[in-house]
Protein backbone atom coordinates (compact mmCIF):
# COMPACT_ATOMS: atom_id res chain seq x y z
CA UNK A 1 0.00 0.00 0.00
CA UNK A 2 1.39 3.38 -1.00
CA UNK A 3 1.03 6.34 1.34
CA UNK A 4 0.57 9.93 0.21
CA UNK A 5 1.42 13.21 1.86
CA UNK A 6 4.92 12.19 3.00
CA UNK A 7 7.02 14.25 0.57
CA UNK A 8 7.51 17.25 2.84
CA UNK A 9 8.19 15.21 6.03
CA UNK A 10 10.78 13.17 4.09
CA UNK A 11 12.42 16.33 2.79
CA UNK A 12 12.74 17.78 6.28
CA UNK A 13 13.98 14.49 7.73
CA UNK A 14 16.66 13.93 5.08
CA UNK A 15 17.82 17.54 5.20
CA UNK A 16 18.37 17.04 8.93
CA UNK A 17 20.17 13.74 8.40
CA UNK A 18 22.57 15.40 6.00
CA UNK A 19 23.13 18.38 8.25
CA UNK A 20 25.88 18.88 10.78
CA UNK A 21 23.68 18.16 13.79
CA UNK A 22 20.66 15.87 13.89
CA UNK A 23 17.98 16.81 16.41
CA UNK A 24 17.59 14.09 19.05
CA UNK A 25 13.76 14.11 19.34
CA UNK A 26 11.06 14.29 16.69
CA UNK A 27 7.30 14.61 17.01
CA UNK A 28 5.35 13.07 14.10
CA UNK A 29 2.01 14.87 14.30
CA UNK A 30 -1.18 14.31 12.33
CA UNK A 31 -4.54 12.59 12.53
CA UNK A 32 -4.82 8.82 12.72
CA UNK A 33 -4.40 6.89 9.47
CA UNK A 34 -1.86 9.11 7.68
CA UNK A 35 0.97 6.56 7.80
CA UNK A 36 3.04 8.22 10.53
CA UNK A 37 4.14 4.91 12.05
CA UNK A 38 5.09 3.56 8.64
CA UNK A 39 7.18 6.70 8.14
CA UNK A 40 8.76 6.38 11.61
CA UNK A 41 9.89 2.81 10.98
CA UNK A 42 11.43 3.66 7.62
CA UNK A 43 13.05 6.83 8.95
CA UNK A 44 14.49 4.97 11.96
CA UNK A 45 16.11 2.34 9.73
CA UNK A 46 17.56 5.09 7.54
CA UNK A 47 18.91 6.81 10.65
CA UNK A 48 20.62 3.64 11.88
CA UNK A 49 22.14 2.74 8.51
CA UNK A 50 25.88 3.32 8.24
CA UNK A 51 28.28 2.81 5.32
CA UNK A 52 29.87 -0.62 5.35
CA UNK A 53 27.53 -1.98 8.03
CA UNK A 54 25.14 -4.67 6.70
CA UNK A 55 21.54 -3.88 7.57
CA UNK A 56 19.13 -6.67 8.64
CA UNK A 57 16.20 -7.60 6.40
CA UNK A 58 13.92 -8.22 9.40
CA UNK A 59 13.51 -6.18 12.59
CA UNK A 60 16.42 -3.86 13.27
CA UNK A 61 18.10 -4.49 16.65
CA UNK A 62 18.75 -0.78 17.12
CA UNK A 63 15.16 0.31 16.43
CA UNK A 64 13.09 -0.01 19.60
CA UNK A 65 9.29 0.36 19.46
CA UNK A 66 7.10 1.14 22.48
CA UNK A 67 3.36 0.81 22.09
CA UNK A 68 0.28 -0.17 24.10
CA UNK A 69 0.41 -2.78 26.79
CA UNK A 70 -1.30 -6.07 25.89
CA UNK A 71 -4.88 -6.32 27.09
CA UNK A 72 -5.25 -7.79 30.54
CA UNK A 73 -6.75 -11.30 30.31
CA UNK A 74 -9.42 -10.55 32.90
CA UNK A 75 -10.53 -7.41 31.07
CA UNK A 76 -10.53 -9.29 27.77
CA UNK A 77 -12.79 -11.95 29.29
CA UNK A 78 -15.22 -9.25 30.42
CA UNK A 79 -15.33 -7.88 26.88
CA UNK A 80 -16.03 -11.30 25.43
CA UNK A 81 -18.86 -11.81 27.94
CA UNK A 82 -20.39 -8.44 27.14
CA UNK A 83 -19.81 -7.00 30.61
CA UNK A 84 -18.57 -3.46 31.33
CA UNK A 85 -14.80 -3.29 31.05
CA UNK A 86 -11.94 -0.84 31.04
CA UNK A 87 -10.02 -0.48 27.81
CA UNK A 88 -6.35 -0.78 28.67
CA UNK A 89 -4.73 1.34 26.00
CA UNK A 90 -1.75 3.07 27.49
CA UNK A 91 2.02 3.13 27.60
CA UNK A 92 3.13 2.54 31.16
CA UNK A 93 6.03 3.94 33.13
CA UNK A 94 7.46 0.42 33.47
CA UNK A 95 7.87 0.31 29.67
CA UNK A 96 9.74 3.61 29.66
CA UNK A 97 12.04 2.49 32.46
CA UNK A 98 12.75 -0.81 30.70
CA UNK A 99 13.61 1.15 27.56
CA UNK A 100 15.90 3.45 29.54
CA UNK A 101 17.70 0.43 30.93
CA UNK A 102 18.29 -0.91 27.41
CA UNK A 103 19.72 2.44 26.39
CA UNK A 104 22.55 2.09 28.91
CA UNK A 105 24.25 -0.36 26.51
CA UNK A 106 25.83 0.48 23.15
CA UNK A 107 23.92 0.13 19.87
CA UNK A 108 24.22 -3.34 18.33
CA UNK A 109 25.23 -2.63 14.72
CA UNK A 110 26.44 0.95 14.48
CA UNK A 111 26.69 4.18 16.44
CA UNK A 112 23.02 5.15 16.37
CA UNK A 113 19.71 3.79 17.58
CA UNK A 114 16.12 4.95 17.47
CA UNK A 115 13.22 4.74 19.91
CA UNK A 116 9.73 4.93 18.40
CA UNK A 117 6.78 5.59 20.73
CA UNK A 118 3.36 5.05 19.14
CA UNK A 119 1.05 6.66 20.07
CA UNK A 120 2.96 8.99 22.35
CA UNK A 121 -0.27 10.76 23.31
CA UNK A 122 -1.28 7.57 25.17
CA UNK A 123 1.61 7.80 27.63
CA UNK A 124 0.56 7.58 31.26
CA UNK A 125 1.41 10.70 33.26
CA UNK A 126 4.19 8.94 35.14
CA UNK A 127 5.51 7.52 31.86
CA UNK A 128 5.55 11.03 30.36
CA UNK A 129 7.58 12.33 33.29
CA UNK A 130 10.03 9.45 32.99
CA UNK A 131 10.40 9.99 29.23
CA UNK A 132 11.07 13.67 29.79
CA UNK A 133 14.28 12.79 31.63
CA UNK A 134 15.56 10.91 28.59
CA UNK A 135 14.64 13.78 26.29
CA UNK A 136 16.46 16.26 28.53
CA UNK A 137 19.61 14.13 28.68
CA UNK A 138 19.49 11.68 25.77
CA UNK A 139 22.06 8.87 25.71
CA UNK A 140 24.75 9.33 23.07
CA UNK A 141 23.62 8.23 19.62
CA UNK A 142 19.96 7.84 20.67
CA UNK A 143 17.11 9.48 18.78
CA UNK A 144 13.42 9.54 19.65
CA UNK A 145 10.48 9.52 17.24
CA UNK A 146 7.16 10.24 18.96
CA UNK A 147 4.07 9.41 16.89
CA UNK A 148 1.06 11.45 18.03
CA UNK A 149 -2.51 11.64 16.73
CA UNK A 150 -3.40 14.24 19.38
CA UNK A 151 -0.12 16.07 20.11
CA UNK A 152 -1.87 18.57 22.39
CA UNK A 153 -2.22 15.74 24.94
CA UNK A 154 1.56 15.54 25.34
CA UNK A 155 3.24 17.44 28.14
CA UNK A 156 4.25 20.91 26.91
CA UNK A 157 7.77 20.18 28.16
CA UNK A 158 7.93 17.10 25.91
CA UNK A 159 6.64 18.99 22.88
CA UNK A 160 9.15 21.77 23.46
CA UNK A 161 12.04 19.32 23.19
CA UNK A 162 10.91 17.87 19.87
CA UNK A 163 11.23 19.02 16.31
CA UNK A 164 7.79 18.65 14.73
CA UNK A 165 7.08 16.82 11.47
CA UNK A 166 3.50 17.55 10.41
CA UNK A 167 1.61 15.07 8.26
CA UNK A 168 -1.17 16.75 6.27
CA UNK A 169 -4.58 15.28 5.54
CA UNK A 170 -5.27 14.61 1.87
CA UNK A 171 -7.65 16.61 -0.27
CA UNK A 172 -10.87 14.93 -1.35
CA UNK A 173 -9.83 14.51 -5.00
CA UNK A 174 -6.44 13.06 -4.10
CA UNK A 175 -7.93 10.68 -1.55
CA UNK A 176 -10.65 9.57 -3.98
CA UNK A 177 -8.09 8.72 -6.66
CA UNK A 178 -5.86 6.90 -4.18
CA UNK A 179 -8.72 4.85 -2.75
CA UNK A 180 -9.94 3.87 -6.22
CA UNK A 181 -6.48 2.52 -7.01
CA UNK A 182 -6.21 0.67 -3.68
CA UNK A 183 -9.74 -0.81 -3.73
CA UNK A 184 -10.66 -1.42 -7.39
CA UNK A 185 -13.33 -3.99 -6.46
CA UNK A 186 -15.27 -1.67 -4.15
CA UNK A 187 -18.36 0.05 -5.55
CA UNK A 188 -18.31 3.79 -6.15
CA UNK A 189 -20.93 4.56 -3.46
CA UNK A 190 -18.87 2.78 -0.81
CA UNK A 191 -15.73 4.67 -1.79
CA UNK A 192 -17.63 7.96 -1.79
CA UNK A 193 -18.87 7.33 1.75
CA UNK A 194 -15.39 6.24 2.80
CA UNK A 195 -13.80 9.45 1.55
CA UNK A 196 -16.42 11.53 3.34
CA UNK A 197 -15.94 9.66 6.62
CA UNK A 198 -12.13 9.63 6.46
CA UNK A 199 -11.64 13.41 6.55
CA UNK A 200 -8.45 13.18 4.51
CA UNK A 201 -7.00 10.06 6.15
CA UNK A 202 -5.99 7.24 3.73
CA UNK A 203 -5.88 4.70 6.55
CA UNK A 204 -9.37 5.59 7.76
CA UNK A 205 -10.77 5.45 4.22
CA UNK A 206 -9.24 2.05 3.58
CA UNK A 207 -10.53 0.74 6.90
CA UNK A 208 -14.03 1.96 6.00
CA UNK A 209 -14.00 -0.10 2.81
CA UNK A 210 -12.40 -3.16 4.37
CA UNK A 211 -14.88 -3.14 7.26
CA UNK A 212 -17.79 -2.63 4.82
CA UNK A 213 -19.27 0.32 6.72
CA UNK A 214 -21.40 1.61 3.81
CA UNK A 215 -24.62 0.03 5.19
CA UNK A 216 -24.02 1.85 8.49
CA UNK A 217 -23.60 5.11 6.60
CA UNK A 218 -27.04 4.70 5.03
CA UNK A 219 -28.63 3.76 8.37
CA UNK A 220 -27.10 6.75 10.15
CA UNK A 221 -28.22 9.16 7.46
CA UNK A 222 -31.78 7.89 7.68
CA UNK A 223 -31.74 8.07 11.50
CA UNK A 224 -30.81 11.75 11.32
CA UNK A 225 -33.63 12.31 8.82
CA UNK A 226 -36.29 10.53 10.89
CA UNK A 227 -35.23 11.85 14.29
CA UNK A 228 -37.55 10.67 17.08
CA UNK A 229 -39.31 8.26 14.73
CA UNK A 230 -36.11 6.29 14.06
CA UNK A 231 -36.37 3.90 17.02
CA UNK A 232 -36.51 0.79 14.82
CA UNK A 233 -33.59 2.00 12.72
CA UNK A 234 -31.55 2.66 15.85
CA UNK A 235 -32.10 -0.94 16.85
CA UNK A 236 -30.90 -2.04 13.42
CA UNK A 237 -27.84 0.18 13.79
CA UNK A 238 -26.97 -1.30 17.18
CA UNK A 239 -27.36 -4.81 15.79
CA UNK A 240 -25.20 -4.00 12.76
CA UNK A 241 -22.44 -2.49 14.91
CA UNK A 242 -22.47 -5.36 17.38
CA UNK A 243 -22.60 -5.34 21.15
CA UNK A 244 -18.83 -5.68 21.65
CA UNK A 245 -16.98 -3.70 18.98
CA UNK A 246 -13.22 -3.43 19.43
CA UNK A 247 -11.55 -0.05 19.78
CA UNK A 248 -10.55 0.22 16.13
CA UNK A 249 -14.07 -0.55 14.90
CA UNK A 250 -15.59 1.86 17.40
CA UNK A 251 -13.20 4.62 16.28
CA UNK A 252 -14.17 4.04 12.64
CA UNK A 253 -17.88 4.10 13.52
CA UNK A 254 -17.55 7.34 15.49
CA UNK A 255 -15.69 8.90 12.54
CA UNK A 256 -18.51 7.79 10.28
CA UNK A 257 -21.22 9.19 12.58
CA UNK A 258 -19.43 12.51 12.77
CA UNK A 259 -19.09 12.67 8.99
CA UNK A 260 -22.83 12.02 8.61
CA UNK A 261 -23.56 14.94 10.93
CA UNK A 262 -20.99 17.14 9.18
CA UNK A 263 -22.76 16.44 5.88
CA UNK A 264 -26.05 17.57 7.41
CA UNK A 265 -24.43 20.70 8.82
CA UNK A 266 -23.23 21.78 5.38
CA UNK A 267 -26.28 20.62 3.41
CA UNK A 268 -28.43 23.07 1.49
CA UNK A 269 -31.57 22.03 3.36
CA UNK A 270 -30.33 22.87 6.88
CA UNK A 271 -32.60 25.10 8.92
CA UNK A 272 -31.44 24.51 12.49
CA UNK A 273 -27.84 24.00 13.58
CA UNK A 274 -27.94 23.74 17.36
CA UNK A 275 -28.93 20.07 17.60
CA UNK A 276 -26.42 19.08 14.95
CA UNK A 277 -23.60 20.96 16.63
CA UNK A 278 -24.44 19.54 20.06
CA UNK A 279 -24.61 15.97 18.74
CA UNK A 280 -21.36 16.40 16.83
CA UNK A 281 -19.63 17.71 19.97
CA UNK A 282 -20.91 14.74 21.95
CA UNK A 283 -19.51 12.31 19.37
CA UNK A 284 -16.16 14.10 19.47
CA UNK A 285 -16.18 13.63 23.24
CA UNK A 286 -16.95 9.93 22.89
CA UNK A 287 -14.15 9.50 20.37
CA UNK A 288 -11.68 10.98 22.83
CA UNK A 289 -12.92 9.10 25.89
CA UNK A 290 -13.57 5.65 24.44
CA UNK A 291 -9.93 4.47 24.65
CA UNK A 292 -9.56 5.22 28.34
CA UNK A 293 -12.78 5.07 30.34
CA UNK A 294 -15.08 2.42 31.77
CA UNK A 295 -18.04 1.77 29.54
CA UNK A 296 -20.51 -0.84 28.43
CA UNK A 297 -19.97 -1.19 24.67
CA UNK A 298 -23.63 -2.02 24.10
CA UNK A 299 -24.79 1.17 25.80
CA UNK A 300 -22.21 3.19 23.90
CA UNK A 301 -23.57 1.84 20.62
CA UNK A 302 -27.10 2.85 21.66
CA UNK A 303 -25.85 6.32 22.60
CA UNK A 304 -24.52 6.85 19.07
CA UNK A 305 -27.98 6.16 17.65
CA UNK A 306 -29.60 8.47 20.19
CA UNK A 307 -27.23 11.32 19.35
CA UNK A 308 -27.87 10.93 15.64
CA UNK A 309 -31.64 10.99 16.19
CA UNK A 310 -31.44 14.03 18.44
CA UNK A 311 -29.62 15.96 15.70
CA UNK A 312 -32.65 16.10 13.39
CA UNK A 313 -34.15 19.62 13.37
CA UNK A 314 -37.79 19.46 14.43
CA UNK A 315 -38.93 20.97 11.13
CA UNK A 316 -37.21 18.18 9.18
CA UNK A 317 -38.20 15.12 11.19
CA UNK A 318 -40.36 12.43 9.66
CA UNK A 319 -43.33 13.31 11.90
CA UNK A 320 -43.13 17.04 11.23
Amino acid sequence: MTMLGHDEPWRQWRDALQGERMHHAWLLAGRRGLGKMRFAEAAARELCAEPGVPQPQGPHPDVHVLTHLPKDEKEERKREEGRPYEVKRNIAVAQIRAMQQRLTTRPTLGSRRAVIIDPADDLEKSASNALLKSLEEPPAGTFFLLVAHRPAKLLPTIRSRCRVLRFPSLGEAELTAWLAAETPDADARTREAAVRAASGSPGAALEFVERDLAPLDRLMTEIVRQGDQSFELRGQLAEAIGARPDRERMTAILDLARSVLAGQMTGEGRREWSNLVDAHAALVRLAGEAPTYNFDPGLLVMEIGTLLASAAPASERADA
